[in-house]
């Protein structure tokens, strides 16, 4: 199971720690957070200690008015061994209470510089991001007019060398061989390229190319969210391709289905152009633009004409 760690959080946040540092390292494996607002009023029923716990103004007011017994009582049970962290936004004063609480318990307290809401927000942004479910692809991602293109098939395919090619183009090398897939949010899959392969293409005959070093910084990015699949296969004599583009395949990645098509290679054929033009042609379905269903209805409506003429 995928997890980060508060000493992550922290570090990329820039928060402080207050106390319980022994809990630095502890794992955080959802990306909710809780504000416990009704367990600063002692109902801890339905606690979800599991979740980083945020307090904010509302939360650190009304633990002013308890008494001292209600606030040591409630800052232990809000320090539960499972809890990952406590963190204080506003950059506010974290209680004695808590502080005490947390070092008996090794929970970790931290201070924040932003708002609660601002603070809450960009957090659960970075957790559903590292915590999001993964799976890796073999295939070639390339950012075609902002439309991210998974381009798959059997190795020596040329998938490599298409996207070679679409670089050459102006296009935008994501990731080859290897592509690193996590489901972020419902039909929202996002790529990127393992670290290790970062900015790396293969052509079979040159060797392992830098495309950064070669073409520039913008001939690359780091992470793209992948919205049509491409698989090339080799052309079959005996099997039927669709030449209208009214038939719509589809591929499952985890829990989305995305749009898939299948392109015939053989010798002169120009992979790279026929790619190019699919990437425009899925942003004018998305705008309304649908040519091949056009093209169908006009031809009924010729049939149509010619039958009625013939009655």
């Amino acid at each position: 199971m995928a997890h980060v760690t508060v000493k992550d959080v922290m570090e990329t946040f820039k928060l402080e720690l207050v106390s319980g540092a022994e809990g630095i390292g502890r794992h955080i494996t959802v990306s909710d957070i809780s504000r416990p607002g009704l367990e600063m009023a002692g109902y801890f029923t339905h606690y979800p200690e599991n979740r980083i716990q945020l307090l904010g103004k509302t939360e650190l007011s009304f633990f002013d008015m308890l008494t001292t017994s209600e606030k040591h009582e409630r800052m232990l049970r809000l320090c539960s061994e499972n809890t990952p962290a406590i963190i204080v936004s506003h950059e506010m004063e974290a209680p004695k209470e808590l502080i005490s609480a947390s070092n008996s318990n090794h929970v970790p307290v931290l201070t924040a510089k932003m708002p609660t809401t601002r603070f809450s927000s960009l957090l659960t942004n970075f957790l559903e991001s590292k915590l999001a479910p993964t799976t890796a692809v073999h295939g070639v991602l390339v950012d075609i007019y902002g439309i991210g293109v998974l381009i798959t098939g059997k190795s020596g395919v040329g998938k490599s060398e298409t996207a070679l090619e679409l670089v050459k183009r102006g296009h935008r090398l994501v990731a080859d061989d290897c592509v690193e897939i996590r489901q972020e949010g419902e039909n929202t899959l996002i790529g990127n390229a393992p670290n290790l392969i970062e900015h790396l293409l293969e052509i079979r005959g040159i060797g392992i190319i830098n495309i950064m070093t070669l073409f520039g910084a913008s001939a690359v990015r780091n992470h793209k969210r992948i919205s049509l699949v491409m698989d090339l296969e080799i052309w079959d004599e005996k099997k039927t391709y669709d030449r209208l583009g009214l038939d719509e395949e589809k591929m499952q990645i985890m829990d989305t289905s995305l749009p898939k098509l299948t392109v015939p290679v053989r010798p002169g054929r120009n992979l790279s152009v026929i790619v190019e033009v699919a990437a425009m042609d899925y942003r004018l379905k998305r705008m309304g633009v649908n040519t091949a269903e056009e093209f169908s209805n006009r031809l009924n409506e010729v049939i149509e004409q010619k039958e009625e003429g013939t009655r």
